[in-house]
């Protein structure tokens, strides 16, 4: 069997992981990338305009995508290189799995209702998995087989609008301080921007507070439909612990909750829990973590 990794970013250190375990050749198809990855086997390059999204370049990738029974297709899970496996999906005849981790060659565990179910699917037939990135992975400078972007999509860039702030990059955060309900304010929330400074952690949120409040940026939650993370440390600051959010930090290593309601379900996750008003915890707590 043949491993696709199909990227348009070099932070596709999680889908070589799985490439390994699999054993066997791995083609590397790099979208708007220049240089090639030394742990592919094959790699081929797509050079597109400066002008040129990468998803006008479906058509062309999946042309060369010729993966055949046995195979799969492995491609992080962004919005161009959703567009590109549908591409690839459509010309292959073969299902897509989102959400999905490879267990063995020909058998996927399948995330389902958002993470509250895992299923495993099991086929024959080459299979196009949309899943997790990860680290960056090396990309040496030496020149790759260099494929013709056509045929592609009739598609061209005639502006850009660059959003205010920078996207939460919360995926490979190793410490995440995340705020809930339990502030008052927006202003507030500088207590526990502060705590994340601290102890140097990346400051993310539940739902509530970017789809309800628009208090932060719909990037920085965590949950089923918003991101899911997994870092050493987890601090949950006035959040019930609802399922929607939960699952989006159950493979955290260390999780602690402070919460006034010591019935809220967010202690239930917790390792560590902490029971009080956060505008008293906060303060205390970031001063014993950063005492100058």
């Amino acid at each position: 069997m043949t491993t696709w990794i199909v990227t348009t970013t070099s932070e596709v250190a999680n889908l070589f992981d799985q490439a390994k375990a699999l054993g066997g050749p791995v083609t590397a198809v790099l979208v708007g990338l220049t240089g090639s990855f030394p742990a592919a086997t094959t790699n081929i390059t797509f050079n597109l305009g400066p002008d040129t999204p990468t998803e006008a370049a479906a058509p062309a990738v999946a042309a060369h995508v010729t993966a055949t029974d046995g195979d799969v297709v492995l491609l992080p899970d962004l919005p161009e290189t959703r567009v590109i496996a549908g591409a690839i999906a459509a010309r292959l005849n073969a299902p897509v799995l989102p959400h999905t981790s490879v267990l063995a060659p020909g058998q996927y565990a399948v995330e389902r209702y958002g993470g509250i179910l895992q299923e495993t699917v099991s086929t024959e037939a080459p299979t196009i998995v949309l899943t997790e990135g990860g680290a960056q992975e090396e990309l040496s400078s030496e020149a790759a087989d260099t494929a013709e972007p056509s045929p592609h999509y009739d598609a061209h860039v005639i502006e850009t609008n660059v959003a205010s702030e920078a996207r939460t990059d919360l995926a490979h955060a190793s410490r995440i301080v995340a705020l809930g309900r339990g502030f008052a304010q927006r202003s507030d929330l500088d207590l526990g921007r502060k705590l994340a400074a601290a102890i140097g952690a990346s400051v993310a949120c539940s739902r509530p507070l970017t789809e309800g409040e628009q208090w932060m940026p719909k990037d920085s939650y965590v949950g089923i439909s918003g991101q899911k993370v997994s870092p050493d440390l987890y601090i949950a600051v006035g959040i019930s612990g609802e399922l929607q959010h939960t699952l989006g930090v159950r493979d955290a290593r260390i999780v602690v909750a402070i919460n006034s309601d010591p019935t809220a379900a967010m202690f239930d996750q917790a390792d560590y829990g902490i029971v009080g008003d956060l505008y008293q915890v906060l303060p205390e707590l970031t001063a014993e973590l950063n005492p100058s």
